[in-house]
């Protein structure tokens, strides 16, 4: 099979009958070979009772039921779980990415690109609530990682099956793949899609979902760039925290021998001690990190590699 959509589903009655249509429609138009996997993340209204009426009449529809509210990350990574397609694209089921951009984004991906992302330029969207928020995470999502992408938050994107199989999801992870994938050497490119404005039901995410994105991005960091050596990223930290203790203490000796100042009077020596004590704690943590790393690479027999191609090796 080519192709695997796969959306997540949250109190969405009002618009399943018409996506569902719009789906078939660009399937059929374009004879694609794909699949419709839908995930009823514990939905309260009517949504499942829809979905199952439509996939026992259409085998090409497929129904994962969830028994409560998982979040959308859960429901994304149960339907790559069950995905047949070599391609997989998500979308969202309130009707605002358009059912046409999957032509584009797979054909832009079959030119040799693992990952396709979608770019809502002219987003239907409030400003202050929605795009405002949005904007600051893409930026600083950007900056971090280095995987310069205009809308991270677009659900709509290609995905190589490969691709996927080596990411495990988690909180809001499903949001920064492409920077998470760009670790494994994954070709990323972008292209505009439609946004239409929502026309039934209401938003399900609102702003706090930004900050627990920027949580989710300083994990995605550390697992890229220290992964496999913690002990750089604690040990670092507590080198900088012991050189700050001992600048502390030598400047509380300079003022107490060459002014003659009372050690009582300056909070230099308890600030020294708690420095000193953090680099220790921090370079305690870089051990115990090392130590759980290895357990998960040796234990599993994991490599820290991944191997693109092989030549005239068995």
């Amino acid at each position: 099979m080519d192709i695997s959509l796969v959306l997540p589903v949250y109190n969405e009655e009002e618009n399943i009958e018409l996506l569902v249509r719009e789906l078939l429609e660009v399937i059929k138009t374009n004879s694609l070979d794909a699949e419709i996997i839908f995930i009823n993340d514990g939905s309260r209204d009517n949504s499942f009772a829809l979905l199952k009426k439509i996939a026992l009449n259409n085998t090409r529809v497929k129904v994962i039921n969830f028994n409560r509210n998982f979040g959308q990350t859960a429901a994304m990574s149960a339907g790559i779980d069950y995905a047949q397609g070599d391609i997989i694209i998500p979308m969202d089921a309130d009707m605002q990415n358009d059912p046409k951009d999957i032509v584009r984004l797979f054909s832009k991906i079959k030119e040799g690109f693992d990952i396709v992302s979608g770019w809502r330029k002219n987003r239907q969207d409030k400003l202050i609530s929605r795009k405002l928020p949005s904007w600051t995470a893409n930026y600083l999502i950007s900056i971090i990682t280095k995987v310069y992408l205009h809308d991270y938050g677009c659900t709509i994107k290609a995905y190589r099956k490969e691709v996927l199989k080596n990411i495990k999801f988690y909180g809001e992870m499903h949001r920064l793949i492409p920077a998470y994938a760009s670790w494994y050497g994954a070709k990323i490119s972008e292209i505009e899609v439609n946004h239409r404005p929502r026309k039934f039901g209401v938003t399900k995410y609102g702003i706090s979902r930004t900050f627990r994105v920027v949580l989710d991005l300083l994990t995605v960091k550390f697992l890229i760039q220290y992964s496999t050596r913690p002990m750089h990223f604690f040990g670092g930290i507590g080198f900088v925290s012991l050189f700050l203790g001992l600048s502390s203490f030598c400047f509380a000796l300079f003022l107490r021998f060459v002014h003659f100042a009372s050690l009582i009077q300056t909070p230099l020596p308890l600030l020294s001690a708690l420095l000193i004590i953090i680099s220790i704690q921090f370079f305690l943590m870089g051990l115990l990190a090392e130590m759980v790393m290895r357990g998960y690479y040796e234990g599993q027999n994991k490599k820290i590699y991944i191997v693109k191609d092989k030549i005239n090796i068995d």
